[in-house]
Parts: C-alpha cells; structure tokens; sequence
C-alpha cells in the first residue's frame, strides 16, 4: 500500500511524540531536581550564617569546647581562640565545670583535647573543672562522646563552643543526640579573606547535608 506524502509525514510527526514526551518529562524532572537542591543550599547556607551570628551564652552546667589542631602540644591559633572565648564565658560564672573535646592523629602524642585541658589548667581553670575528651576523630563523634559525658554527669544544659560557620551543624548533630546545647561563636579577631569564608560554608553545607543523608 503506498501511503501519500502528507499521511506520511503526518505518521512521523505522531511517532516522535513519545520521545519528545519522555525528553520533556527528563527535563522537568532535572529542573525539579536542581531547584530542590537549590533551595536546600539556601536554607543550609541562611541556617549557617544565623548560628555564626548567634550568641547563645547563658548559665549552664557545662562549657563545651569542640577540638581544632593542635601542633606537637600546642593549640592552633583557631583552638586557641575558642579556648580564650570558653574561658572568658567560665570567668563570668556561666558554668562550673569544662569539657574539651577532640582526638588526635593515632601517631601522634597529643590530643585536641589534651591540649586542650593543659592549656585550661595553665589559665587557672582547676583540675575538677575540666574533662577531657581525647577519642573523638570528627565533629559527630564528638558530639557523641559529649552526650555520653553529660549522661554520666547528670548534665542538663551545655554552652557549645565552636567557630561560627561550625555551630549550626554543631547544634544540629548535639540536638539530635539529646543534648540542650547554647551555641557561642568564638569571636574572629580579624577579617577572612573571601576564598576562606566560601571554603568553610561550603563545607559545612556539605558536611551537614551528609550527615543528614545517613540519617535517612
């Protein structure tokens, strides 16, 4: 049967409507998928920047110190730095007792947290005042060993010392294992260059977003 020119392109026509269905249909689902992620970006990137900002700090049972690099002994500049700010929030009267937290590479003599407490009680903060946590190797064990801490001590409320772009994730993960955390961002003594400030929220909008997924 010989079907006329305009039968047959009009046969054509209507056979490549299913692919273009399924190419459109792909493409909204990509558009949906991107602007979902997006959005999550955003909030996580807003929930971020309002915790860094955010000073919580009131009596409480407990400071906690979440660990950074120490070098042979000796905190980093950044440890130090949340050390300096958790002992000036002790010397105001807003908890009796300091807790820091952190391991250390399995090579290494030192802990984050062990330097942590040395450099705690070379300020003055006595010996019954501090308990260190020196096991943890990232920000949720961390907080996980905190948790277990704060159980075994009858701890209740917890001001939680951090970096700022660190306490949204840090109240987060302390949260969802049982704790009532305070956040309190150390302060930041002078201005981050802006690769830097885009490094640490993409990180931990990264990092967040994982912990979240394992969650599920």
């Amino acid at each position: 049967m010989i079907v006329p020119d305009d039968n047959l392109r009009a046969a054509r026509r209507g056979g490549g409507k299913p692919a273009r269905s399924r190419s459109g249909v792909l493409l909204l689902t990509v558009g949906v998928v991107l602007a979902a992620a997006l959005g999550w970006v955003l909030w996580v990137d807003e929930q971020i920047r309002f915790y860094a900002h955010r000073d919580e700090a009131r009596p409480a049972h407990a400071i906690a110190v979440f660990g950074a690099a120490e070098y042979d002994g000796r905190p980093s500049p950044v440890l130090r730095a949340r050390l300096d700010h958790a002992l000036e929030l002790y010397r105001r009267g807003l908890a009796p007792l300091m807790i820091t937290l952190g391991g250390g590479d399995p090579a290494d003599r030192h802990s984050e947290g062990g330097v942590g407490h040395d450099y705690l009680l070379a300020h003055g903060v006595p010996e019954k005042a501090i308990i260190a946590e020196t096991q943890s190797d990232n920000t949720e064990q961390s907080a996980e060993r905190l948790a277990v801490i704060a159980r075994v001590n009858g701890l209740k409320t917890i001001v939680v010392v951090s970096d700022g772009t660190h306490l949204f994730r840090v109240h987060a993960i302390c949260e969802h294992d049982g704790l009532q955390v305070y956040t309190s961002p150390r302060p930041v003594g002078r201005s981050i260059p802006k690769e830097q400030r885009i490094k640490r929220l993409t990180h931990e909008i990264v990092s967040y977003t994982a912990w979240k997924m394992r969650l599920h």
